[in-house]
């Protein structure tokens, strides 16, 4: 069996690929992740997980045998992309934007192999209720929107703000587990590669 590698320092994509019992090694290597002058999100998501996965599979010296998953997840607002906040002005202001809407999280996944490589974009859609300015602050100070896209993590202390969500939660959380099952099945990796259970 081919082996899995995660061009991602994202715990989320690792405790994500766990839930499946996915095994696989961190190779991360860096990319410039600049979007393109008019550049569409969801193009701008799929080139960045493919570029990922393709410097991982560099980076292992082309290995035969090594798969590598890149992904990338972008959240879009009136087709402007929300990347992570830089300090507490910029956040309050993304998720007053984000407040009482709905927007757009893209996720792509890519898988690539020596000569061979796939990739896909899933597009959810998500609602947040009216946010008060007190809980954008409390949400501020407990750390969490610091390194998330949007500035909110759905999986978190976000949670609360969501009012109605369509689509795939787990591309929300950063890789959408369908969609990455079916993939890495193609490519000769299968999902729920659980212990063997001990004899009589």
């Amino acid at each position: 069996m081919a082996e899995l590698f995660l061009a991602s320092a994202s715990p989320r994509r690792r405790e994500l690929l766990a839930q499946i019992a996915v095994p696989c090694v961190t190779q991360i290597a860096s990319i410039d992740e600049t979007p393109l002058p008019a550049e569409p999100a969801a193009v701008y998501v799929e080139r960045l997980a493919l570029e990922k996965a393709r410097a991982g599979l560099r980076a292992l010296g082309e290995r035969a045998d090594a798969v590598v998953l890149g992904a990338d997840t972008a959240v879009v607002l009136d087709g402007r992309i929300l990347g992570k906040p830089a300090d507490f002005a910029e956040s309050r202001e993304m998720l007053l934007s984000l407040s009482g809407r709905s927007h757009q999280v893209m996720t792509a996944v890519a898988l690539v192999g020596t000569g061979r490589e796939s990739s896909r974009v899933v597009t959810s859609e998500v609602s947040f209720r009216t946010l008060g300015e007190a809980e954008i602050e409390a949400y501020w100070a407990s750390g969490e929107p610091c390194d998330k896209a949007g500035s909110y993590g759905i999986q978190g202390l976000a949670a609360v703000f969501v009012n109605h969500m369509q689509g795939s939660y787990s591309a929300v959380v950063g890789l959408p587990l369908c969609e990455t099952a079916e993939m890495l099945g193609q490519f000769g990796i299968a999902c729920w590669q659980l212990p063997a259970q001990g004899g009589v």
